[in-house]
């Protein structure tokens, strides 16, 4: 609320400062110039601004949100041994809001020396999941494929699947991502079904995602689960955060950015949220000058 009169008071200050600047006849004149102005300028500064936070982070400041702590400390209060499992449940249409989270969740898990079990539930995410676990896991944390983590690939079948997975994991993925039999992964032998998971990690563009597996795991197999998830899609899931059904939640590339900060990395998303939040000033600035040029070319008596 603070914040908030803090921000009126400085409105209304500008708006008085403005209001006796374009009574004088010079700056009117330079104000209503600006009506002609060519709008690839415009483009340009739009295109500068989107570059360069892109190639050079400016690290605007981030503040977590609850829900976004909550991911971070579900995480957190892993133990080094535990098995984790994540569904990378989104296509490549949703990987800019979603791909930076997933990195930074997995990130998370092998700072905490947590097993990984990986599995998808769209068609396009297992590359995806294995490009994140290669680039992070592997190469990041050395961590060895089969005895650390696991990518089982797609399976077609949806809810039917979630199901499945509460009964018999193995069962349901004979063979992972490579088409290795499962039976022949040491980290496959301690995994039995939804039970022998300590926690549900869902990276989730929609349907089938966290909403499905709120629905039919989280209290049938006393499953936690959290989740990140497109910024439409998040709204959706406020009320299962609510009830405790969802212990943390992260909303788009916002939530991905909130996630960096705790996680202590400049990723893609706190790039990408620098980038936006520039443009959105930039779009603030064109309406306030636009406002500007118009008024100061009516004082004029310009049409």
């Amino acid at each position: 609320m603070t914040s908030l009169l803090v921000f009126l008071a400085i409105l209304a200050a500008v708006a008085l400062v403005v209001a006796f600047l374009i009574r004088i006849p010079s700056v009117a004149t330079t104000l209503a110039r600006m009506r002609r102005l060519d709008r690839r300028w415009i483009f340009l500064a739009v295109w500068v601004l989107v570059m360069v936070p892109l190639l050079f982070p400016l690290k605007l400041p981030v503040a977590p949100t609850a829900r976004a702590m909550q991911y971070y400390e579900q995480i957190d209060r892993l133990k080094a041994g535990d098995i984790v499992l994540l569904s990378a449940d989104f296509d490549p249409a949703a990987g800019p809001e979603l791909v930076p989270m997933l990195k930074t969740s997995i990130m998370q898990l092998c700072r905490k020396k947590v097993r990984i079990v990986g599995d998808c539930l769209w068609p396009g995410g297992p590359p995806l999941l294995e490009q994140a676990f290669s680039e992070v896991a592997r190469d990041t944390f050395h961590y060895r494929y089969g005895e650390d983590y696991v990518n089982l690939g797609f399976k077609e079948g949806r809810e039917a699947v979630m199901l499945a997975m509460g009964n018999s994991i193995p069962g349901t993925f004979p063979s992972d991502f490579r088409g290795t039999p499962v039976s022949k992964l040491p980290l496959m032998g301690k995994v039995t079904n939804l039970r022998s998971v300590k926690l549900l990690v869902n990276v989730s563009a929609g349907y089938p995602g966290t909403k499905e597996w709120v629905q039919q795991t989280q209290s049938r197999f006393n499953l936690k689960i959290i989740s990140g998830c497109t910024a439409v899609s998040a709204p959706e899931y406020y009320a299962y955060l609510q009830s405790g059904q969802l212990l943390g939640l992260l909303g788009g590339m916002a939530g991905a950015a909130e996630y960096e900060k705790m996680a202590g990395v400049t990723g893609a998303a706190t790039k990408g949220m620098d980038a936006q939040s520039s443009v959105h000033l930039l779009v603030m600035l064109c309406i306030l000058l636009g406002n500007l040029a118009h008024w100061a070319a009516r004082r004029l008596g310009e049409r």
